[in-house]
């Protein structure tokens, strides 16, 4: 499905865990260089970067803070620099909070605003060109069954992620002649580092056990009642980058086991 994209070269924000870090993975297993980007412990970094390069692809990492447009710029540059293109791009970076509309703090709006959804812009601003310029690209936006749908006390995840969806239209009309295809995935709830530790503290704050945890209030909204697998996205970010997804763009794919057809 895929084979063309070998020596192609993917810039994905958020991969040094969980959905980014999957997809990563994925790619570089069809042959596709890797350019990491996001937060942790460098050694971890490192061993995952190594990881990659073990598909026999070159992986490099780049710390830029999603908050930053200028060093979202710079990153861009290097990776031009090393690569000589960058033909896939994967917005993925984002967080997460929780409170109702009054007691949000502003820092936590202003943060979610500008790494969930206003980094996206940015990453997006800076590599069009270089795909304009070679007559293909693919753009992929990790959105949220909550790009479709609300939940309360998520006023600034949820914004972000409609903001995301409506963003990947928009670029999608903009950049149909020049060969770049844009879409978004919608996951429901992945089983990651970041949700099971949600697990642990909905279990403790309202004094059941986690299986409840997970069943009863995480899961209640995918009627397979079962997680989304990181590796189901990222067999899914490959699909999108296949001739098969040729016509496809501006548009979504949801998998989220049944949440938003209900």
């Amino acid at each position: 499905m895929s084979h063309h994209l070998k020596g192609k070269t993917a810039l994905i924000t958020g991969s040094t865990s969980g959905i980014g870090l999957g997809i990563a993975q994925n790619f570089a297993k069809h042959g596709v260089n890797i350019v990491m980007n996001g937060f942790g412990d460098r050694d971890e970094i490192e061993s995952c970067r190594k990881e990659l390069e073990s598909h026999g692809i070159k992986a490099v990492y780049n710390g830029a803070d999603m908050t930053k447009p200028d060093e979202i710029e710079a990153m861009i540059k290097g990776a031009k620099e090393t690569f000589g293109s960058i033909d896939i791009l994967v917005n993925n970076a984002g967080i997460q909070h929780v409170e109702k509309v009054e007691d949000f703090p502003p820092k936590k709006w202003e943060a979610i605003i500008a790494i969930n959804l206003s980094a996206a812009f940015y990453t997006t601003h800076y590599i069009v060109p270089l795909m304009k310029e070679q007559g293909w690209g693919r753009i992929i936006n990790i959105a949220s069954a909550h790009g479709l749908v609300a939940s309360p006390f998520k006023s600034a995840y949820v914004a972000a992620k409609h903001g995301i969806m409506g963003f990947t239209k928009s670029i999608g009309l903009e950049t149909a002649e020049h060969g770049i295809r844009i879409n978004a995935i919608c996951p429901g709830y992945v089983e990651t580092p970041l949700v099971t530790g949600q697990i642990a503290d909905t279990a403790k704050a309202r004094g059941i056990t986690e299986e409840q945890a997970k069943n009863d209030v995480i899961l209640k909204a995918q009627y397979t009642r079962e997680f989304v697998t990181v590796g189901q996205i990222a067999d899914i970010a490959l699909f999108l980058c296949s001739s098969a997804a040729d016509n496809m763009t501006g548009s979504h794919i949801t998998v989220d086991g049944g949440w938003t057809a209900a």
